[in-house]
């Protein structure tokens, strides 16, 4: 997921839009989450950036992404950039386990 979000709406209030923007992101996340995965994945591991605009996005921690929208919304901006990328995860195996 890779999109802009305007913060502004010619009937809806600030509050609804950034609650459904919330809501769109959780849905997304939750969709890719629930995808099967290939053989050798342990898990899905989401690369996540946010920014004022596209340029200035910086990466964020997946637990930060509502903190950030907050943000956007106290700051009183038009639009915010949020981009969500989904790649395989893998466990690292510890020294235990190479022991044994």
């Amino acid at each position: 997921m890779r999109k802009t979000f305007a913060l502004t709406h010619p009937k809806l209030n600030l509050a609804r839009l950034v609650e459904s923007i919330k809501y769109d992101v959780k849905k997304y996340i939750k969709r890719e989450r629930n995808k099967s995965l290939p053989e050798g994945v342990d898990y899905w591991y989401f690369d996540c950036k946010f920014g004022h605009t596209e340029e200035e996005a910086k990466r964020i921690r997946q637990s930060d992404i509502n903190k950030c929208i907050d943000e956007a919304e106290q700051l009183k901006l038009a639009s915010f950039y949020l981009e969500i990328l989904v790649q395989e995860g893998h466990k690292s195996k510890s020294q235990d386990e190479d022991l044994s």
